[in-house]
């Protein structure tokens, strides 16, 4: 959930980022007045929750951690559209979670979606309006998914996160449970058919951050920098490959002499 970038141009009374009422917008207005659609949300679980289990040999470790009620943000890495369906088995309530715009343009399956906890995410700019939805969902006590990464990461080790999970963080004094996924990346093939593969979960303990009503961009990364190596533990744990480190910083007169 990016909340970096420039502020957009708007019009009298409207908020910074937020376009003019749309069907994006009634996607998030429907979310926030109604949150899931309970007779999809339960039927759709009860049918999916099984078959995943068996098909991809659902390993799930840190249950333990996720609290049972109240607010809960749960950061995760992001490998394949399956993500969000395979958490929801860690977690005996409904979570929500962002899902790029594009999915959302057909109506039906837009409604669909949204009916499962879904709402729509502009990537790559400042997206208010999906920030202030999900900061409304975790006022009132509900368990919000968000992907630090921003998008999925085909392969290798984890992406760089962005630093809307600490602003929301901060904002709502929500926990942060870190989640790692490995396996639903091999899950998927290039014509769109889902194969078996073996998928693990691993949560670790909340995180706890005080309540900043309107945190700066620099607090707000210093503390993604904080929740993001907790889910790195949890993803080379299941033994995923370790996240690439830059190298240390040389001393200015060894870096001249190199050059």
């Amino acid at each position: 959930m990016p909340s970096n970038g420039s502020v957009l141009d708007t019009r009298p009374g409207e908020r910074p980022g937020v376009e003019p009422a749309s069907e994006l917008s009634l996607h998030h207005e429907r979310i926030r007045a109604r949150g899931v659609n309970p007779y999809v949300y339960w039927t759709v679980r009860a049918v999916l929750q099984p078959f995943l289990h068996l098909y991809f040999r659902l390993r799930r470790e840190g249950r333990e951690h996720i609290p049972a009620n109240g607010p809960l943000l749960l950061a995760a890495n992001h490998r394949n559209f399956l993500d969000p369906f395979v958490i929801a088995c860690c977690i005996r309530r409904p979570i929500y979670f962002v899902a790029k715009r594009g999915l959302f343009d057909k109506r039906l399956q837009g409604w669909f979606l949204n009916a499962l906890g879904a709402f729509p995410v502009r990537r790559g700019e400042a997206d208010e309006e999906s920030l202030a939805t999900a900061r409304a969902l975790l006022e009132r006590g509900e368990a919000v998914l968000i992907f630090p990464e921003g998008t999925r990461i085909r392969g290798g080790s984890l992406g760089e996160p962005r630093r809307g999970v600490g602003r929301l963080a901060l904002e709502t004094a929500a926990p942060v449970v870190p989640v790692a996924v490995t396996g639903t990346d091999r899950a998927r093939s290039r014509r769109f058919i889902i194969r078996p593969a073996r998928v693990a979960i691993r949560c670790g303990r909340p995180l706890r951050y005080p309540l900043v009503e309107s945190p700066s961009a620099g607090l707000a990364a210093a503390v993604t920098d904080r929740i993001w190596p907790c889910v790195a533990i949890q993803w080379e744990w299941l033994g995923g490959a370790p996240p690439r480190r830059s190298p240390p910083a040389q001393p200015a007169f060894v870096a001249r002499r190199a050059a």
